[in-house]
């Protein structure tokens, strides 16, 4: 594993990327923390543990939130907020083309780390051309996105205060962030046409990872993709065609999120929040008003998260995506993966094997530590840390009664749910020759 050098003066002179990484994040949530302890940050005092809280989802891009953003902080507490979220979700992205940079691969952490596609060396020059285009397409989006919602919220709140919310909201949303300036988040918009699509639209392109959208400003043709967009892309699609109209029938007829509103309503509804939890964590309707059927095919489908090098969390589509592919091919008696014309072989199963392991560890651990002194409210906890570790933000209300370890547990899993995949996919990607080869051995499965 080679150091990550920053100088003769750097002190992450001989620190290995992950643990540089994971310090780089940390430093941004403590000064995010100082920040939003400032007097003139909130409305009221608060507690350094809220301030810690609060300073960690926005890092993190989560959106869970003890605080209420819109009353609890003032316009330079938000302001703390916006850029806090602004530097997690674009410090994710950047940081791993870093990574990659100093394993000396190319750009495209699904390529590298699980689909192993195009191993060319990536020089200096590439990689400050690459940073710089991810930061344009950044502006660009989010501009749009915001002058887009000043349509809704201007003639609403006025000109500066609707300006204010529609940056705030399409920073939030295009960096998966999932923190919104009111209550009940954008209930209040849940038939709105406007909302319904710009919102959706900021936080899918957010979701689909820089390498995707690179691709396809390279090329529209879809045989000329590369094999993680097209996974990626036939992916998106199909998870989205199967949770909204699966979140319509589910909830069709429930009075506590759709089922008093006309059928429009009830539609956009469907599409907005089917779409927003894999990813984003806005909501239009009432999270707790859920039914046991629905939270958990939304806990399936935060676990699953969006695409590499994006703004969202999760054990990424891509990964779900091989690990479908090896399912079937270990039923069909295939020792390889075919997909989109492409082989993929066992190294690469073996890779997303262990993310979903290490994933599905992780948030069961959290559920029984967080469980000891919640005892009775596993549908609402067991959500609450799925959604931590998919960096989703949505919430059944049991933020607000957590006690100091439950607290700490859902901070953990909010930093490891964004700095963890790049940890481990930069273990994944590092080669290490074994040493000894053994013979081989047998063990009765199933």
């Amino acid at each position: 594993m080679k150091p990550l050098h920053l100088g003769s003066a750097g002190i992450l002179r001989h620190v290995p990327p992950p643990a540089a990484l994971s310090m780089l994040y940390a430093g941004l949530v403590i000064l995010g923390t100082a920040a939003l302890m400032l007097p003139f940050a909130t409305t009221r005092p608060i507690a350094w543990s809220d301030a810690v809280f609060t300073a960690t989802s926005a890092v993190t891009v989560t959106g869970l939130a003890v605080v209420d953003t819109g009353t609890g902080f003032t316009l330079f507490g938000q302001i703390v907020i916006a850029i806090l979220i602004q530097l997690g979700g674009l410090g994710l992205m950047t940081s791993a083309v870093l990574v990659l940079s100093m394993l000396g691969r190319s750009v495209g952490f699904s390529h590298q780390v699980y689909l192993r596609e195009d191993l060319n060396q990536t020089s200096l020059t590439d990689l400050v051309r690459l940073v710089a285009i991810i930061v344009r397409v950044v502006a660009v989006v989010e501009l749009a996105g915001a002058a887009l919602l000043a349509i809704v919220f201007v003639p609403e709140f006025g000109w500066w205060p609707g300006l204010w919310h529609a940056v705030f909201h399409s920073v939030s949303a295009f960096n998966n962030a999932g923190f919104a300036l009111f209550p009940d988040s954008l209930s209040a918009w849940v038939a709105n046409p406007l909302i319904n699509l710009v919102i959706p639209a900021l936080f899918i392109i957010g979701g689909l990872g820089f390498t995707v959208l690179s691709d396809l400003n390279r090329t529209r043709d879809w045989r000329h993709l590369r094999l993680h967009s097209k996974i990626m892309l036939a992916g998106t699609a199909a998870l989205i065609a199967w949770s909204v109209p699966t979140f319509a029938v589910l909830e069709w007829t429930n009075p506590a999120t759709i089922g008093d509103l006309d059928i429009g309503g009830k539609l956009l509804a469907s599409w907005f929040q089917a779409v927003t939890t894999r990813t984003a964590g806005f909501n239009t309707v009432d999270i707790a008003g859920l039914h046991d059927s629905t939270s958990l095919m939304f806990m399936s489908l935060m676990t699953i998260g969006g695409g590499s090098t994006s703004t969202a969390g999760g054990i990424k589509v891509s990964t779900f995506v091989v690990l479908l592919l090896a399912t079937a091919a270990f039923f069909r008696r295939r020792q390889n993966l075919n997909v989109f014309g492409r082989r993929l072989g066992l190294e690469e199963v073996m890779k997303v094997l262990a993310l979903a392991m290490v994933s599905v560890l992780v948030m069961m651990t959290a559920m029984f530590l967080i469980l000891l002194s919640h005892d009775g409210q596993f549908v609402d906890l067991s959500f609450e840390v799925v959604s931590a570790f998919g960096t989703v933000g949505l919430s059944r209300g049991a933020t607000g009664e957590l006690d100091a370890l439950g607290r700490i547990i859902i901070m953990l899993l909010m930093f490891i749910g964004r700095v963890g995949p790049l940890t481990l996919g930069f273990f994944l990607a590092t080669r290490i020759p074994a040493r000894v080869r053994y013979p081989a051995g047998r063990v009765h499965l199933g």
